[in-house]
C-alpha cells in the first residue's frame, strides 16, 4: 500500500510538473486529469470504516472512469459545444457531479457541497420559482453539459488556475516543509525576536509569517509552527489564552502573506486578469501592516504580563541561524530571479525553486545526509505535495459548480442587484453587506472558496459603486478570512486552543484583540487606495502605509495597552481617525 501510495504521489506530481515543460495541453485533457489523479488522495484514505472504503473503491473508479473518458474524448467534445447527446454522456455528467460533491464532502465536511447541491437543484429547478429569483429555465442536455463536458462548470478557469498555478507552488511548499525550511524560518525568528521583552511571542509572529507564505493555510501553520513556539510561550510563563491566541493570529495572516496566499493570489490571477506580481505587490504592504499591529499587541501584553526574553542559552548559534537559512533563501532567490530577473512565469519559476528545494533535501545543517534520511524526505514530500493538491483540487472544483450554475442562470446578476438596492445604491453599506456575508460564508468553507463564492456574486457591485477591481477582491478575500479567529466557527482558535489545553472562547476574545487589524485593514485599504498601488506609486504607498501603521498601533496599545474606559476609547477613536483620514496631500 505504501508503494502504491508513492506511486500515486510520484504520478500526480510528475504531471504538473510536466505540464509546465510540455507546452500546450487541451484544457480537456489537463483538467479532467487533474481530478482523476486527485481523486484516490480525497475517496481511499486511512482509517475509513468498511462501508466508506467500499464506497470510496466506487466512487474512485467510476469519478477516474468518467474523468478520462472527457480526457480521451476532448476533440469530439469540442465540437457539441457543451450539449450532451444521448443517455450514455448523461450518465457520465451526473457520474461526475456527484463524485466531485462526494470528494468536497469527505475532504472538507458538508457545507460547501451542499451549497453546490443547492446550486444544482436552483439551475435544474429554477424555471418554477415566480418572482426575480427565478430564471427561464435551460434544456437538461445543455445544464448538465455545459458543467461537465465543456470549458465552464467543471473545467472552467478556475480549475485551471488549480492545475496550472496552485498545483505548484503547493509542490514546492511540500518539498521546502520536507527539509530544512521549516526549522531555518524557526532559527531566523528566534535570532531576530529571541532576545526581545515577549520573545517567544515575537519568534511565534515571525515564524509563522514566514512559514504562512509558503504554506498559505492557518490550520497547517498552527499546527507546525505551534508544535515549537506553543510549549516555549508556556515553559516562559505565559497565560495560555495569549499563548494560543498569539499563535492563531500570527498562523492567520500567512493567508494574506504572498507569495501564496493560500491559493487566493493565483486565483485572483484568473479572475482579475490582473498580473501574478501585481498582485504580489499590492498584497504585501496591507500584510505587513497586520503583523504590525500583531507585534504591536504581543508588546502591550508582554508589558502587562512582564514577559520575558528567550535564555540565551535556548536561542540558535550564528552558525545554524545561517546555515538553515540557505535552505529557504535559495529556493526563494531563484523564485524571485526567474520571475523578475529572468522574466519567466511564476509557474515556470517555481518549478525551478522546486528543483533546488528537492536538491536540498539530500543536505541537513551538518551536510550531506543519509540516504535513509534524504529518501525519507523525499518520500515525506510527495506524499504532503499529493495530499495538499488533491484537497484543493476538490474545493475549487467544487466551487466551479457554483459559479457555473451562476452564470448560466444569472443568478449572480441578481444577487448583485439585491446588493445595490440594499445599500441603496451607496458603496460604505454595500461593503458591510459583503463583509458580513464573507464572515458567514467563511465560517462554513475554506477561504479560498468563500473568497470566490462571494466575489462572485459582490464583486460586480462593488465595481458598480465605483471600486476598484483589484481593492474589490483584496477587500472579499482579507474578510473571508475573518473566520479563522472569530466565534463562533474559528477553525486557528480552535487548533491552537486543543494544542495548549485552554478554553477556546477564552482565546478567541484574546485572539480578535491581537488580531484587530483583520477588520480594519480591509477598510483602510478602501479608504486609502494608494495602499494597494505599490508598484504604480510607491510614493504614495508607503505613505499610506505609514499613515495606516501609526493608526494601528495607537489602537492596538489603545485596546490591550492601556487601562481606563475612557483613555482606550480617545486611543481607539485617534487611531481610527489617523487611518481613515484623507492625506492632506
Amino acid at each position: 500500500m505504501r508503494i502504491l501510495s508513492l506511486l500515486l504521489a510520484a504520478g500526480l506530481v510528475a504531471f504538473h510538473l510536466g505540464l509546465i515543460f510540455s507546452g500546450l495541453v487541451p484544457n480537456l485533457v489537463s483538467r479532467p486529469l487533474h481530478l482523476a489523479l486527485a481523486l484516490p488522495w480525497i475517496l481511499l484514505v486511512a482509517g475509513q470504516s468498511p462501508a466508506m472504503r467500499i464506497s470510496g473503491i466506487a466512487l474512485t473508479v467510476l469519478g477516474v472512469g468518467a474523468s478520462l473518458w472527457v480526457a480521451l474524448s476532448h476533440d469530439r467534445l469540442s465540437d457539441q459545444y457543451g450539449f450532451l447527446e444521448g443517455p450514455g454522456q448523461t450518465a457520465i455528467a451526473v457520474i461526475l457531479l456527484g463524485v466531485v460533491l462526494e470528494a468536497a464532502r469527505r475532504a472538507i465536511g458538508w457545507p460547501l457541497p451542499l451549497v453546490a447541491a443547492i446550486a444544482l437543484l436552483y439551475g435544474l429547478f429554477g424555471q418554477h420559482i415566480p418572482g426575480e429569483f427565478g430564471h427561464s429555465g435551460t434544456p437538461l442536455p445543455s445544464f448538465l453539459g455545459t458543467l461537465t463536458i465543456a470549458e465552464g462548470g467543471l473545467w472552467g478557469s478556475l480549475t485551471g488556475v488549480s492545475v496550472n498555478v496552485v498545483a505548484i507552488f503547493v509542490i514546492f511548499g511540500a518539498v521546502l516543509n520536507a527539509g530544512e525550511a521549516g526549522q531555518g524560518f524557526m532559527n531566523l525568528a528566534a535570532a531576530a525576536a529571541g532576545r526581545l521583552k515577549g520573545g517567544a511571542a515575537k519568534v511565534s509572529v515571525l515564524s509563522s509569517a514566514f512559514f504562512g507564505s509558503i504554506s498559505g493555510s492557518a490550520s497547517a501553520n498552527v499546527a507546525s509552527t505551534g508544535a515549537i513556539t506553543l510549549p516555549a510561550m508556556t515553559r516562559l510563563g505565559y497565560p495560555k489564552r495569549l499563548a494560543a491566541a498569539v499563535e492563531a493570529v500570527a498562523s492567520s495572516g500567512g493567508q494574506i502573506m504572498p507569495p501564496l496566499m493560500g491559493a487566493g493570489a493565483f486565483v485572483m490571477v484568473e479572475l482579475t486578469g490582473v498580473p501574478y506580481t501585481a498582485i504580489m505587490a499590492a498584497a504585501v504592504l496591507p500584510a505587513l501592516l497586520y503583523f504590525l499591529a500583531v507585534w504591536v499587541g504581543v508588546n502591550a501584553y508582554a508589558a502587562r504580563f512582564d514577559l520575558r526574553a528567550i535564555a540565551v542559552e535556548d536561542r540558535p548559534p550564528l552558525r545554524d541561524v545561517l546555515v538553515t537559512s540557505a535552505f529557504f533563501a535559495v529556493p526563494f532567490a531563484l523564485l524571485l530571479w526567474g520571475m523578475f530577473g529572468l522574466g519567466f512565469t511564476p509557474q515556470y519559476a517555481a518549478c525551478l525553486a522546486i528543483l533546488a528545494a528537492f536538491a536540498l533535501l539530500f543536505f541537513d545543517a551538518q551536510g550531506l545526509g543519509s540516504l535513509r534520511q534524504s529518501a525519507g524526505r523525499v518520500e515525506a514530500a510527495l506524499l504532503a505535495a499529493a495530499r495538499q493538491v488533491s484537497m484543493i483540487a476538490a474545493i475549487i472544483i467544487c466551487a466551479s459548480i457554483i459559479i457555473g450554475v451562476l452564470s448560466i442562470t444569472g443568478l449572480g446578476v441578481k444577487i448583485t442587484s439585491l446588493i445595490l438596492s440594499g445599500s441603496g445604491g451607496m458603496l460604505w453599506p454595500a461593503l458591510l453587506l459583503t463583509a458580513l456575508a464573507c464572515l458567514i460564508l467563511g465560517m462554513e468553507v475554506p477561504t479560498t472558496a468563500a473568497y470566490v463564492i462571494c466575489i462572485s456574486v459582490a464583486g460586480p457591485a462593488l465595481n458598480t459603486l465605483g471600486l476598484d477591481l483589484l481593492q474589490a477582491h483584496l477587500f472579499v478575500f482579507w474578510f473571508a478570512l475573518l473566520s479563522t479567529i472569530t466565534p463562533p466557527v474559528c477553525g486557528a482558535v480552535f487548533i491552537a486552543a486543543g494544542m495548549i489545553g485552554e478554553n477556546w472562547l477564552r482565546v478567541a476574545l484574546t485572539a480578535m484583540a491581537l488580531g484587530f487589524g483583520l477588520y480594519i485593514i480591509p477598510l483602510a485599504m478602501i479608504a486609502n487606495p494608494g495602499l494597494i498601488a505599490l508598484a504604480e506609486t510607491p510614493g504614495l504607498a508607503l505613505l499610506n502605509a505609514l499613515q495606516i501603521g501609526i493608526g494601528l498601533a495607537l489602537m492596538s496599545s489603545g485596546l490591550i495597552g492601556t487601562r481606563g474606559r475612557a483613555r482606550q476609547v480617545a486611543m481607539l477613536g485617534a487611531g481610527a481617525a489617523v487611518i481613515f483620514a484623507p492625506l492632506a496631500f
